[in-house]
């Protein structure tokens, strides 16, 4: 062996022995890597595309962890072990976000596609999410599951004729499709956060920023309400036209939903005023911001108990299948109403 072969070999010792001495010390060179992984790994590790991977997180099926700084969510690896230990992985899980259009969920429940649309129209179905077709018309996508499920409780609306509270609602020109898609929205984003201040945020969302101002008259507290607002975690549109989209479908538009959404935004608000108020400038950092939480897990805190919704004369008659803000109330508190500034339709 030649003298530069030897001074090789013991470099190379040396290295070797340096490498083991700085994995036995803990030095972060040799720390396994953390055991997460950003949403394009994990929809390939669950072999879904990532558009069914960001509707299966905003449906709470997978849970993901928020980043510290702000940064993009992750998914734990034991939540991928999770899913893939399944029955039906992972069949099963595209499944359970699969969506549909008007035509796909007309051929579905076998009905012709106007029926289907007096029906999404009337609030008997639900869409989950929307895109803008090239004429940048909102386009409204419904889940497969959610389709065939009403389908066996209200096989009568399938066939036969319209019953006449729906024909009469349907003439009248409404149709609760938006807010269908709103308040399902603001359930989900309702049940990810326990954070008084970020569930008045999420209230806050569906109200334009008139009707906003007289419900929370502080301007401080409405700068926060912006700060601690949870969004969805994946899935934002990316598009100028589809964000415009977006902001216009998010807030109420009819007098009967907007005074619910008043009403909910008060209860949450004097919660959150309860729990700690809203940071003013020079504070040190009194007002605490919202805790991360694993997004997914529903943690389903307990909420203030919403009066009830004001009477809707067209709310949809025979639809078992709509959502909470669809149930018909009829009285709310007078104190309340008179806090919201709120003089009903007929008012002078």
């Amino acid at each position: 062996m030649t003298v530069k072969e030897v001074l090789r070999a013991q470099s190379a010792t040396h290295e070797n022995a340096s490498a083991e001495t700085r994995g036995e010390g803990g030095n972060a060179q040799s720390v396994a890597p953390a055991a997460t992984l950003a949403a394009g790994r994990a929809s390939q590790e669950l072999r879904i595309r990532r558009a069914e991977f960001e509707l299966a997180v905003h449906l709470g099926l997978i849970s993901v962890l928020g980043a510290p700084g702000g940064g993009r969510p992750r998914v734990h690896e034991d939540e991928i072990a999770r899913l893939r230990e399944q029955p039906g992985f992972p069949d099963a899980l595209v499944e359970r976000v699969r969506t549909v259009g008007t035509a796909q969920g007309a051929a579905l429940l076998d009905i012709a596609p106007a029926r289907f649309t007096r029906l999404a129209r009337a609030g008997c179905v639900s869409p989950v999410t929307f895109y803008l077709n090239r004429y940048r018309a909102v386009v409204w996508l419904y889940l497969a599951d959610e389709l065939a499920a009403f389908a066996a409780r209200e096989p009568e609306l399938l066939a036969g004729r319209t019953p006449p509270g729906m024909r009469t609602m349907l003439e009248s020109g409404a149709d609760w499709r938006a807010r269908n898609w709103r308040s399902q929205r603001i359930d989900r984003l309702l049940d990810r956060t326990t954070d008084p201040w970020a569930r008045t945020a999420v209230q806050a969302s569906a109200l334009d920023p008139v009707q906003l101002a007289e419900v929370v008259d502080d301007p401080y507290e409405r700068a926060y309400l912006v700060r601690v607002r949870p969004e969805p975690v994946f899935g934002r549109p990316g598009s100028m036209a589809a964000r415009e989209a977006m902001a216009e479908l998010m807030l109420a538009d009819d007098p009967d939903e907007i005074l619910w959404r008043r009403v909910n935004l008060t209860l949450e608000l004097d919660s959150a005023r309860e729990d700690r108020p809203a940071p003013r400038p020079g504070d040190d950092g009194g007002a605490r911001a919202a805790p991360p939480a694993r997004t997914g897990a529903r943690p389903r805190a307990v909420r203030p108990a919403p009066a009830a919704e004001p009477a809707a004369p067209l709310a949809p008659p025979a639809c078992a299948g709509a959502p909470r803000s669809a149930v018909v109330g009829r009285t709310t508190r007078k104190g309340l109403l008179a806090r919201l500034g709120w003089r009903g339709r007929g008012a002078g």
